[in-house]
């Protein structure tokens, strides 16, 4: 696989000296202002933007100190963007936030003042995806799904800069995602995303994906809350299935779980051996701050990071050891 040199270039600025991406995520928005809105026993009119400019500004101060790169969003994150520590890279959120309820297949929308220009003019090394997708949802909707990947992905090719895409999940009869029936079906969901965006036709660089399992269906795992939907060999036998299909680096992504979760479930990917390039992690390192936040206000939100939540991306920052760099997967020399 080629990777121009632009691409390169702004590959290594995301990444550790050891080629990992070890990267904060703190592009949320819909649901961070309700977050805040719940904690404060308030309507969510009444999180002001100045509030959830305050609350980003905080956790990457902060956090990028730990961090290879930090992920945000260019409606309330740019000035957290300055205030991110010299050592870490920056990735912008490309779409907007959830997904559009006007039609069914949770289809995604891109923010209409943005485009990859303009991510690039803002000093962004990455453009960050999300999509949801299910392979066992109507094939006409993911169409519409591939297409608009295609597009970005050509988009990214034209201004030499990365493409991140982050896919997650989800039932499109409804079910609950975080149960244990979604839990059974969850490795072939993730397996199935991996191997389809994986092809060349949609120019993307480093998938962003949900770990195969639910740690807390695992039988031994340390957050195992039953019953259970696979022994831990079957986990580590879906982390190197999911693994094998992977045609370009990938990254875990947190998807709100705690951080003993996601921890869990990055040792399971050690334990398997899984040839992951790294992590974006957002919620499990600073989703605890919220309240302390709502009820205490900026300054204890940062007091509260420089402890807790330093401890928390150290956590996974320890438990990511046995992540493989990018480069390998492209052939490219570390650091070139």
């Amino acid at each position: 696989m080629h990777l121009s040199e632009g691409k390169i270039k702004h590959l290594n600025a995301l990444s550790n000296e050891n080629g990992v991406i070890a990267a904060a995520a703190m592009d949320q928005r819909g649901s961070l202002r309700k977050s805040i809105a719940s904690a404060k026993g308030v309507p969510e009119s009444e999180v002001s933007d100045d509030m959830m400019v305050e609350f980003k500004v905080a956790v990457s101060k902060v956090l990028t100190r730990h961090a290879s790169a930090i992920l945000l969003d260019p409606e309330f994150g740019l000035p957290a963007a300055h205030a991110r520590a010299k050592n870490a890279g920056l990735l912008l959120a490309y779409e907007e936030s959830g997904y559009d309820n006007t039609k069914p297949g949770r289809l995604p929308d891109l923010l209409p003042h943005l485009s990859v220009k303009r991510i690039k003019d803002m000093g962004g090394d990455a453009v960050k995806i999300l999509l949801y997708y299910s392979p066992y949802e109507d094939a006409d909707v993911n169409d519409i799904k591939k297409a608009f990947i295609e597009r970005i992905g050509a988009e990214c090719e034209t201004y030499q800069i990365p493409f991140f895409l982050e896919f997650v999940g989800y039932d499109p009869k409804g079910g609950d995602e975080k149960g244990f029936e979604y839990a059974k079906q969850k490795p072939e969901i993730v397996i199935k995303a991996m191997e389809e965006f994986g092809k060349p036709q949609y120019g993307v660089d480093v998938l962003k994906v949900e770990v195969p399992v639910n740690a807390e269906f695992v039988t031994g795992s340390s957050v195992f809350k039953g019953p259970s939907a696979y022994s831990r060999q079957e986990a580590l036998d879906w982390y190197r299935k999911a693994a094998d299909v992977a045609e370009k680096p990938f990254i875990y992504l947190s998807a709100g779980v705690s951080n003993p979760q996601f921890v869990e479930s990055l040792n399971m990917a050690s334990e398997a051996g899984t040839a992951y390039s790294g992590v974006l992690c957002g919620r499990a390192t600073w989703k605890d701050g919220i309240s302390v936040y709502a009820k205490q206000g900026a300054k204890a939100l940062e007091d509260w990071l420089s402890d807790q939540g330093v401890k928390n991306i150290n956590a996974v920052n320890a438990a990511i050891k046995s992540a493989k760099p990018w480069q390998a997967k492209y052939g490219v020399a570390a650091n070139a």
